[in-house]
C-alpha cells in the first residue's frame, strides 16, 4: 500500500504552474486541488495540501485527471468502490440488517477519492497537518504512508494510529452513526507532524455533499422500536455537510442540532 502512495506524491511535485490549473475552492468541480479546503470557515489553517476528486456516481473524464497520476486516481478508485460494497455489507450485518440494506438506502452511491500531502514543518509543534474532526459521510477509508501522525481520540486522549504498510484504516462517519441511532459512533481524530519527510494519505470517501442529491437520511426504521425511539431527525448529506463546515467540523457540535432527544 505505501509503495501505492508513491503515484500521489508525483503531482505535489509538480511545479506551481501545472497544479495552478487544477487549483480552487468550488468544491463542486470534479477535480479541485488547494490548501486548507475550510480556510475560511475553520478557526485555524492545516499544514496539507490536497486535491479532490468526485469519483462517483458521475466521475471525471480521463483527460480532466491530471497526467501524472490518472491511471492510479482511476484503479485506487475502482478498488474503493468495491471494497466499500463489501464493507457496507458488513455493516448492515453488523446492525442486523440484510447484507444489502446499506447499499440499497445509498450508501455506496457517492465517493470522494482525496490524496493529502503534509509538507516537512520547521516548527511541527505549532501547527497540526488536520485538526480535530470527524468525518460526516457514512465511512472513510484511509490508505497512509510509513511517517505515521494519525491519532484517534480514545477515552479523552490521543492515541496513535501506527501505519501499516499493507493496512488500511476504516473511520465510521457521522452520518452513519445517524442512520445507526448511535449504534455506531463516529470517530474523532486529528494528524500531528512527524518526521523528516513530508507525509502523504489516500482517502476515499463515502458520502459527497457537494451534489444535488436530496435524499434524506436518518435513523434506519428496521432499528427503531419503543425502547429505540429515533435520536436524530432527517437530514441531507449535503446540509449535513454544508452546516458541519460552518460550525466546524467537530462531530459533537454538528451533529447537536439534529438531535431529537438529550
Amino acid at each position: 500500500m505505501v509503495s501505492s502512495l508513491i503515484g500521489f506524491i508525483r503531482f505535489f511535485e509538480l511545479d506551481v504552474k501545472q497544479k495552478k490549473e487544477y487549483f480552487g475552492r468550488d468544491m463542486t468541480k470534479k477535480v479541485v486541488y488547494n490548501t486548507n479546503f475550510d480556510l475560511y470557515s475553520s478557526p485555524a489553517a492545516n499544514w496539507r495540501d490536497t486535491i479532490l476528486f468526485h469519483m462517483a456516481p458521475n466521475p471525471p473524464e480521463p483527460e480532466q485527471l491530471p497526467t501524472c497520476c490518472r491511471e492510479i486516481v482511476t484503479e485506487f478508485s475502482k478498488e474503493m468502490l468495491n471494497l466499500g460494497d463489501v464493507l457496507f455489507q458488513l455493516l448492515s450485518e453488523a446492525l442486523g440488517l440484510r447484507s444489502n440494506h446499506l447499499k440499497e438506502i445509498g450508501c455506496l452511491e457517492g465517493m470522494d477519492t482525496a490524496y493529502n500531502y503534509y509538507p516537512v514543518c520547521p516548527e511541527p509543534e505549532l501547527t497540526l497537518g488536520a485538526t480535530q474532526h470527524t468525518d460526516t459521510g457514512f465511512i472513510t477509508v484511509l490508505a497512509q504512508d510509513d511517517i505515521g501522525g494519525l491519532q484517534v481520540l480514545h477515552r479523552n486522549r490521543w492515541v496513535d494510529v501506527p501505519p501499516m504498510s499493507q493496512g488500511l484504516v476504516v473511520n465510521l462517519g457521522t452520518l452513519l452513526q445517524v442512520m445507526s441511532n448511535d449504534k455506531f459512533t463516529s470517530v474523532e481524530h486529528r494528524v500531528v507532524l512527524k518526521g523528516a519527510e513530508p507525509r502523504v494519505s489516500a482517502i476515499s470517501f463515502f458520502g459527497i455533499g457537494y451534489t444535488l442529491n436530496t435524499r434524506l437520511y436518518g435513523p434506519v426504521e428496521e432499528l427503531l422500536s419503543e425502547d429505540n425511539p429515533p435520536k436524530y431527525k432527517k437530514t441531507t448529506i449535503k446540509d449535513l455537510v454544508a452546516h458541519a463546515y460552518k460550525q466546524g467540523l467537530d462531530g459533537t457540535s454538528f451533529l447537536h442540532h439534529l438531535k431529537l432527544m438529550d
